[in-house]
C-alpha cells in the first residue's frame, strides 16, 4: 500500500504505512528543530527540552509516563540531533491510542518542574563529563566543532556546564514554544496501523496543537575547515579528517554516500583493506558522510596507536587522492548493492522505517519511495565518483586527533599534499 499522508486541521503532516506480518506499531512525533536552533545563550537547551518532556505532566508523574507504557510491555524514548528532536515509541497493536496520549501529554501539558530540572541538570553534566572522557566520543565534537567554528550547527548536542546549568523551566518552555508547531512536525507510524484510525486519534490529541512555530530560521552553515589536537596520556589516538560534504538536497548527495562506502564502507572497502589488513596501521577505519539541510561533511575515522599514526594518515590521504583518480565498476557496483540492501533492511523494521519516513517528510516535504531511491543509485558513475572524489578531497580539510598525537604531521603539511596531483606520501616524506 505504501505510505499514506494526511495534514491534520492545524495542518500538522500524519503518515502511515501499513507492514504486512508485523504485530506492533513504531511511532513518534518529529519536530524540526534541534541543536542547531538555539540561541547564543541556549546551547544545550534542545537536549535538556527532550529530558524534561518525561518528567510529568499535570496529569501524568515521570513514573506514570514509564509505567503505563511499560505496563502494556511498550517502550517510549527520544532524542536530539543537529536538526531535528523526535518522541517515540514502540508497542503493539492494540495500545496505539495508549502511545498516542502519552506522546501528546509530554508535548503539549509538560510541567517543566523545577526540582525535576534540577535532577536533571545534574544527570546531563554527568553526561558532558562522561563524553569528555570517552576520546572516540568527543573527537567527534571537536571534529564538528572544528569544521564548522562559532557556528550552532558545529557546538556539541550536550551543551555545557554552564549554559545547562543556567536554564530555568521557563526558558525551556520558552524555547518550546517558539520553536514547536504544526508546520515543523510530522506524527508518523509504521507497523500494523490502519491509517484513518491513527489520523484521528492523532487529531483528538494534536488538531489544536499551535500551528505556526515562532522560530526564526537557522542561519546557513559556513564550512571553515582547520586543526584540532589534544594530547592526551593514552593507549591509542583517535582520529578524524574530514572535508565538506554535501546537502540532503544537492545532486551529489547518494554520489557522496556511495563514495564513502568505496572508501570506508565494509571489510572490503579500499581504506580497510589498504590501512587495516595490508599494513595493520589501525584497529579501527570507516568512511562516512553526513547530510545536513545546507551542507554536509564527509570523512574517515581511524583509531591506532602512538607508534603507526605518523604513516597513518599519509596512507589515508593517498587512497582519497587515489579515488579521485580512478573507481573500478566493480567497485561501485558492490557499494550501490551494500546501499541498496541498506535501504531494504532497514525497511524491514518498524521503528527504522517510521524514522526514514519522517526524516523525508520533513527535508522533502514527501516520503520518497523506495523505487526512486534505487534509480538515483543506478544512474551514478564512476566518472562522476572520481570528479566528486577530485572536488571533495581538494579543499581545506579539517583534521581532529585526540590521544598520543605527537607523531601527526604538521596540518599545513598534511593540506599541501591533498589536490595538487603530487602522491601524498613524497609530499610528507614518511
Amino acid at each position: 500500500m505504501g505510505v499514506e499522508v494526511s495534514r491534520l486541521s492545524n495542518g500538522m503532516t500524519v503518515a502511515t504505512e501499513s507492514l504486512p506480518h508485523i504485530e506492533t506499531v513504531a511511532l513518534g512525533i518529529w519536530v524540526k528543530s534541534g541543536a542547531r536552533n538555539e540561541q547564543d545563550d541556549e546551547h544545550g537547551i534542545a537536549h535538556l527540552l527532550e529530558h524534561m518532556a518525561f518528567k510529568g505532566t499535570s496529569s501524568r508523574s515521570a513514573w506514570d509516563i514509564a509505567s503505563q507504557i511499560e505496563n502494556v510491555g511498550g517502550e517510549i524514548n527520544a532524542a536530539t540531533s543537529v536538526e531535528t528532536t523526535s518522541f517515540y515509541a514502540r508497542v503493539l497493536k492494540d495500545d496505539v491510542a495508549l502511545a498516542i496520549d502519552i506522546l501528546a501529554d509530554i508535548l503539549t501539558d509538560s510541567s517543566f518542574d523545577a526540582d525535576e530540572l534540577e535532577r536533571e541538570q545534574h544527570v546531563i553534566l554527568q553526561e558532558i563529563g562522561a563524553a569528555h572522557d570517552t576520546p572516540d566520543d568527543i573527537v567527534f565534537d571537536r571534529f564538528t566543532e572544528t569544521a564548522f567554528r562559532h557556528q550552532t550547527i558545529g557546538r556539541s548536542i550536550l551543551g555545557t556546564p554552564e549554559t545547562v546549568k543556567s536554564f530555568t523551566s521557563a526558558n525551556i518552555r520558552g524555547f518550546m514554544d517558539r520553536q514547536y508547531g504544526a508546520d515543523r512536525m510530522v506524527v508518523v507510524a509504521a507497523g500494523a496501523v490502519d491509517h484513518d484510525t491513527f489520523v484521528r486519534e492523532v487529531e483528538k490529541r494534536l488538531g489544536s496543537f499551535r500551528a505556526k512555530s515562532e522560530g526564526v530560521t537557522p542561519q546557513l552553515a559556513t564550512y571553515v575547515g582547520g586543526d584540532f589536537r589534544e594530547h592526551r596520556d593514552l593507549m591509542d589516538a583517535q582520529i578524524l579528517l574530514g572535508f565538506e560534504g554535501r546537502a540532503y538536497h544537492v545532486r551529489d548527495f547518494y554520489a557522496s554516500q556511495v563514495l564513502s562506502m568505496i572508501l570506508g564502507g565494509g571489510m572490503s572497502s579500499r581504506l580497510f583493506q589498504e590501512v587495516r589488513e595490508k599494513r595493520g596501521l589501525c584497529y579501527s577505519v570507516y568512511a562516512f558522510h553526513w547530510g545536513f539541510s545546507d551542507t554536509g561533511l564527509f570523512g574517515v575515522h581511524a583509531a591506532t596507536g602512538a607508534d603507526d599514526i605518523e604513516e597513518l594518515v599519509p596512507v589515508i590521504l593517498s587512497e582519497l587522492e587515489k579515488a579521485s583518480e580512478r573507481i573500478s565498476q566493480q567497485e561501485l557496483d558492490r557499494a550501490r548493492a551494500q546501499y541498496r540492501a541498506g535501504l531494504i533492511m532497514s525497511g524491514e523494521s518498524a521503528a527504522s522505517r517510521a524514522s526514514q519516513v519522517a526524516r523525508q517528510l520533513l527535508l522533502f516535504g514527501r516520503p520518497i519511495p523506495m523505487e526512486e531511491l534505487v534509480d538515483r543509485l543506478s544512474k551514478l558513475t564512476v566518472e562522476r565518483l572520481t570528479d566528486l572524489a577530485g572536488r571533495l578531497f581538494s579543499t581545506k580539510p579539517t583534521l581532529t586527533a585526540i590521544g598520543p598525537v605527537g607523531k601527526l604531521a604538521q596540518y599545513e603539511t598534511l593540506q599541501s599534499g591533498l589536490g595538487r596531483g603530487v602522491p601524498v606520501r613524497q609530499k610528507l616524506a614518511v
